[in-house]
C-alpha cells in the first residue's frame, strides 16, 4: 500500500506538466515520411548531409555582415518554391528592413512568413498556429523569456530561450535555424551549451572585403563533419562556387619560386590550393617566421627538418609561408608541400606548374603515406594537372589516374632531387 503511494506521488509530481512517452523498442519507431529536404542549394545541402532533416536545430555563426542573413532569406526562398511554409523571425531588423533586403535577393514568395519579435512565448505561439517547416531566429541573443529576470543576450537568457525552441522542434517537426553572434575570438557568443542542444553547428569563415565565403560544420549529428560549402558574395546574394579549386590556384599567372600547389581533404572534398613561401635574410637577430592559413607548430618543425635533414640553412633568414585563398589548411598531408615551397623561395628555383605535393612529412625527413588518396589524384587529374610527388607508402593505390605522372618518393630529399 505504501509503495502504490510513492509510486503515484512520485509520477504525479514529478511530470505536471509534460506528456510522458513510454519507452518502446527501436524497431517499432515509426519512422518519418521525409526525413530531409533539401534547399536546392548544393553547397548549404552538401555541408547539412543531404538537406534539412525534420525536426532539427541548426546554430550558425559568423562575423556581423558575413552573409547568414542572406543565405538563410534564400534558403527560405527555395524553401517556399517546394511549397513549404518558412517563418522568419527577427529580433534586430524591422519587417520591412528584411523585405529591403528579400526584394534585393528576389526572395518574395507569399509562403514567406515574416515577425519582427524578441518575446519567446510569443514567437513560440506563431511557430505552434503557422506551423512552418523551418524557422530562423535572427538572432539567439536578441530573444528573452519574460519569466526570466536577466537581460537578453545573458547566459540564463540564450540557455532557456534555445532549449525551448528546441524542444518545440523536436515536437512539432519544425527545423530552426538559429543565428549566433560570434565574440572577437570567432566563438560563438554565449553559454557553451548553446552549442551542446542543436543538432548541427555551422561556421560562416572568410573577410568582409572578399568576396568568398566558406560555410563549415564543425558539428553534425546527421552527416560528415568539417564539410565545406563555398560561396561568392555577389549584388543578389550568394552564389555557389561549382568548382572550388580554381579559386585557390593562380595557374593563369607565371609562376615564381615558391609556390606550389598541394592536395587537402575538408570534410568528403578533396582540393588542390596554392601554397606560397617566401625565404629572405634577416636584417636582425632574430629571424621572423609567420604564417597564415596554416598552424605555426606545424611549420616550425618542417623548418627543423628542412635545416636537419637536407642542409638549408634557414637560420638567419625570415620565412613567410602563406595560403591562397583565406581558407585554414590543419591536415598533415600538406606537409611535403609546404617543405618543398621553402626549399624553392630559399634556393630560388621554381617549381613546375602543373605538379601537385602529396605526403606526410617525418621528423626524420621520410615522406609517409596519407587517407583519400584516390579523391586527391582524381582532382589533380580532373583539373589538368601532368604529374603527383606522392609516398611510396600510397604506390598501390595510384592505379587509378593514369593520365597523371606519379613520382614515388620516400624522403624529402628524394623529393627535392626529381624536382630540380
Amino acid at each position: 500500500m505504501v509503495e502504490e503511494k510513492c509510486e503515484r506521488t512520485y509520477t504525479e509530481n514529478t511530470f505536471p506538466k509534460y506528456d510522458i512517452e513510454k519507452p518502446i523498442p527501436i524497431s517499432d519507431v515509426k519512422p518519418v515520411d521525409k526525413l530531409r529536404i533539401k534547399t536546392r542549394i548544393n553547397e548549404f545541402d552538401r555541408i547539412l548531409g543531404g538537406g534539412i532533416v525534420a525536426g532539427s536545430g541548426v546554430l550558425i555563426g559568423g562575423t556581423p555582415g558575413i552573409g547568414k542573413s542572406t543565405l538563410l532569406l534564400q534558403a527560405c526562398q527555395k524553401f517556399s518554391e517546394q511549397g513549404h511554409l518558412s517563418l522568419y523571425i527577427t529580433g534586430e531588423e524591422s519587417a520591412a528592413q528584411i523585405k529591403l533586403r528579400g526584394e534585393r535577393l528576389c526572395v518574395m514568395s507569399e509562403n514567406i512568413f515574416l515577425v519582427a519579435e524578441n518575446n519567446l512565448n510569443v514567437i513560440l505561439e506563431h511557430i505552434r498556429k503557422i506551423n512552418p517547416k523551418l524557422v530562423i531566429i535572427d538572432s539567439i541573443q536578441a530573444m528573452f523569456k519574460p519569466g526570466l529576470e536577466s537581460s537578453p543576450g545573458t547566459v540564463s537568457q540564450v540557455r532557456q530561450c534555445a532549449n525551448e525552441l528546441i524542444y518545440l522542434s523536436k515536437k512539432t517537426g519544425s527545423s530552426v535555424f538559429l543565428v549566433g553572434h560570434v565574440t572577437k575570438q570567432g566563438m560563438i557568443a554565449g553559454p557553451k551549451v548553446l552549442e551542446h542542444l542543436v543538432d548541427t553547428v555551422l561556421y560562416f569563415e572568410g573577410e568582409k572585403f572578399m568576396s568568398f565565403r566558406i560555410l563549415r560544420a564543425v558539428k553534425n549529428r546527421f552527416g560528415p563533419t568539417n564539410e565545406i560549402g563555398i560561396f561568392e558574395m555577389c549584388r543578389d546574394g550568394l552564389r555557389e562556387v561549382e568548382n572550388p579549386s580554381e579559386i585557390f590556384l593562380s595557374r593563369t599567372q607565371r609562376f615564381n619560386s615558391g609556390s606550389a600547389i598541394i592536395s587537402c581533404i575538408e570534410g568528403t572534398r578533396a582540393l588542390l590550393i596554392e601554397v606560397q613561401a617566401l625565404v629572405t635574410k634577416s636584417n636582425f637577430g632574430i629571424p621572423e617566421r609567420k604564417v597564415s592559413g596554416i598552424d605555426y607548430n606545424r611549420v616550425a618543425m618542417i623548418i627543423a627538418v628542412l635545416e636537419k635533414r637536407v642542409g638549408l640553412l634557414l637560420g638567419g633568414h625570415d620565412v613567410f609561408v602563406n595560403v591562397v585563398g583565406g581558407i585554414r589548411v590543419d591536415e598533415p598531408a600538406v606537409d611535403l608541400g609546404i617543405a618543398i615551397a621553402i626549399a624553392s623561395s630559399f634556393n630560388d628555383k621554381v617549381i613546375p606548374s602543373e605538379m601537385v605535393m602529396i605526403g606526410e612529412l617525418g621528423l626524420g625527413g621520410e615522406v609517409r603515406g596519407v587517407n583519400q588518396f584516390d579523391s586527391r589524384l582524381r582532382e589533380a587529374e580532373r583539373l589538368g594537372f601532368k604529374s603527383v610527388i606522392i609516398p611510396k607508402d600510397n604506390s598501390k593505390d595510384a592505379s587509378g589516374a593514369k593520365s597523371l605522372k606519379m613520382i614515388k618518393v620516400s624522403s624529402l630529399v628524394e623529393a627535392i632531387d626529381n624536382i630540380w
